[in-house]
């Protein structure tokens, strides 16, 4: 009796937790959590300047860059990832001197070289954007400096130790001479200037260190195409490649390859058999650079075919709008220096590069 009123007992707890879980199951309100409050998505924050800059251009390659520093008010600009700083503002002001431009305000601080950013170095940026560090100095200081700037000159190239013959033989530089030249000028971490800058250096607006260069190519020729670009593409080193525009050749071998005017067709004999540069009126020599200039896709600065100018040849200069033209006599650039009559440094085949240290430091 007792085993039959225990059964009936659990029998009737099964049918209670039955019931219960029957009703859970069909009443779907039973167990069910309270509705959420449905609730606006945040409104995100404002685009900077620089994102939106970004953001106009449509172009993934673009890097916004900012600038900073004492008293500094510059608006950002948009650079090319891996390609040439270009444009980058040289500024005035009253009673100092601009020092450019770092990647690191301690680097503006001490005038770093090393820290130095220009349109000689390729645009690197982190998540597309970065900031520039201005730096300025006193005339005074600008002054004793007595920055003394080489440009190098450089012709053709040959594979030939032994070097070319020929009347020309001395423009012939044997490439493993001219590697070792690039190579000294990456390592010792020479400055390298873009031709606005040595313009504002010459006005006395801009500081340069000693420890500068400027590498320059004359003509454009096939060994240099073949044999020297490679090597200052390896060694970062910013060439200018004064280039005879009739010719047509590749203006872009490298990121680091510049091209200029080495005119267009000026580059022959006129009637006194000097170059046609010192043998024509200035109205025919600035439209030549005018042609020559609409090719290569700036103006800046020509190099003088044969070396040879007098102050028509300047005047046609000028008048094309050009600010620079460089010459074949031997000197170093200061401030105060003609910029329609840029002294080099000739690199000629057989100088090594012990030579070249004692030209430049």
């Amino acid at each position: 009796m007792v085993l039959w009123a225990a059964l009936v007992a659990v029998a009737l707890v099964a049918l209670i937790v039955g019931a219960v879980a029957t009703l859970s199951l069909t009443d779907p309100g039973a167990s069910a959590a309270p509705a959420a409050t449905p609730t606006r998505p945040a409104t995100p924050p404002p685009l900077s300047a620089t994102q939106q800059m970004l953001v106009d251009s449509g172009d993934p390659t673009t890097c916004a860059v900012s600038f900073d520093g004492a008293d500094l008010d510059v608006p950002p600009m948009l650079q090319h990832e891996g390609q040439l700083y270009t444009g980058l503002p040289i500024l005035s002001r009253d009673g100092a001197v601009f020092a450019g431009w770092y990647a690191s305000p301690a680097g503006a601080e001490s005038l770093s070289i090393a820290d130095r950013v220009n349109g000689s170095e390729l645009v690197d940026c982190d998540e597309r954007e970065r900031t520039l560090y201005g730096a300025w100095t006193t005339p005074e200081a600008n002054t004793a400096e007595d920055a003394q700037i080489p440009i190098l000159m450089y012709h053709q190239f040959t594979s030939k130790p032994e070097g070319e013959s020929g009347w020309l033989r001395l423009n012939y530089a044997y490439i493993g001479d001219f590697e070792q030249q690039m190579a000294y000028i990456a390592d010792q971490g020479f400055y390298q200037p873009t031709w606005d800058e040595l313009s504002a250096f010459i006005d006395g607006r801009l500081f340069l260190p000693n420890h500068s260069v400027i590498v320059t190519d004359d003509d454009a020729d096939d060994t240099w195409y073949q044999l020297a670009v490679p090597v200052v593409d390896a060694h970062h080193v910013l060439t200018t490649s004064f280039m005879i525009t009739r010719d047509r050749r590749e203006l872009h071998p490298s990121p680091y390859v510049i091209v200029r005017s080495h005119t267009e067709d000026m580059h022959r004999a006129g009637a006194n058999g000097q170059g046609r540069m010192v043998n024509e009126p200035a109205d025919v020599i600035a439209a030549d650079l005018e042609a020559s200039a609409a090719y290569i896709g700036a103006k800046e600065v020509i190099a003088y075919p044969f070396g040879h100018y007098n102050d028509t040849a300047k005047a046609g200069v000028a008048a094309a709008g050009f600010e620079l033209a460089r010459t074949i006599d031997y000197g170093y650039v200061h401030i105060g220096t003609d910029k329609l009559a840029l002294p080099v440094i000739r690199m000629n085949y057989g100088m090594s590069v012990g030579d070249l240290a004692r030209q430049i430091g």
